[in-house]
């Protein structure tokens, strides 16, 4: 099941890879689908990647391939916008693609409607299939460290089953240096508390008792190594009794 943003997206890069002959930037996507942001594009692309519609070439600029479209000319579950007026809402804009652009004739998308209110069979609340209340201490940057946001008085609701063992708590991530692990800017990640990792996870790291970041450690023989997941971040070499880990990642929550 696509969204109406991850169908869009699918079938603009479809075509433009079926026109060009390779895939669009980051910038003609953010502007052909009218999102303020590229980390929008980020979420929709690894949606769209988990639910095995894209493939994306590492290490190669540009390089995302359509492994499969729907089977309708529309996402499975999408909702007509109501018309201009009605209730006070717009429609949303169209697609707007990108200069130079002209998709083949005869290209029409349509959406179908779907019935949200019936109850989907097999699928249980929060409540019936557990869920547990996790501080959310606040904003944590995965780009540049900045000081912990201890808030207790807000918390997230999390299902139990992706929780394990030991305490918990939720922060949520500010910056890109981790999006080729998956974590995007505006994602929520479940920490378990602890203060050893071993070498390669991705742990909250406490810098000098004043700075925490979402890194991968590794482990220098007296230093320690805090690893961004994006070429375009340096990696942080410190002592490594100048660094505590307080927990390491468990889960990821994400909301589109």
């Amino acid at each position: 099941m696509l969204t109406r943003k991850q169908h869009e997206l699918l079938i603009f890069i479809d075509r433009h890879l079926k026109s060009t002959g390779f895939s669009p930037s980051f910038e003609e996507m953010k502007e052909a689908l009218q999102l303020k942001s590229k980390s929008g594009i980020h979420r929709l692309i690894s949606a769209l990647e988990e639910r095995g519609f894209l493939r994306r070439r590492h290490h190669r600029a540009r390089a995302l391939e359509v492994v499969r479209l729907p089977d309708t000319g529309a996402p499975r579950g999408a909702v007509e916008a109501p018309p201009a007026g009605a209730g006070g809402l717009a429609a949303p804009a169209s697609v707007s693609p990108p200069a130079g652009f002209s998709p083949p004739a005869g290209f029409a998308p349509n959406v179908i409607r779907g019935d949200f209110t019936a109850r989907l069979q097999g699928v249980r609340s929060a409540n019936e299939a557990g869920a547990v209340q996790l501080p959310l201490y606040g904003r944590i940057a995965a780009g540049l460290p900045i000081e912990a946001l201890r808030d207790n008085g807000t918390h997230i609701e999390v299902p139990m089953a992706i929780l394990g063992s030991g305490e918990h708590f939720a922060l949520e991530v500010a910056g890109e240096s981790m999006i080729d692990a998956g974590i995007l800017d505006g994602d929520t990640v479940i920490i378990r508390k602890g203060e050893t990792a071993e070498t390669g996870q991705i742990v909250v790291a406490l810098v000098d008792d004043t700075e925490v970041t979402l890194k991968r450690l590794r482990r220098r023989g007296n230093s320690i190594a805090l690893e961004p997941a994006n070429p375009a971040f340096e990696t942080r070499i410190v002592p490594a009794d100048r660094v505590k880990v307080q927990g390491r990642l468990v889960a990821l929550l994400r909301r589109y």
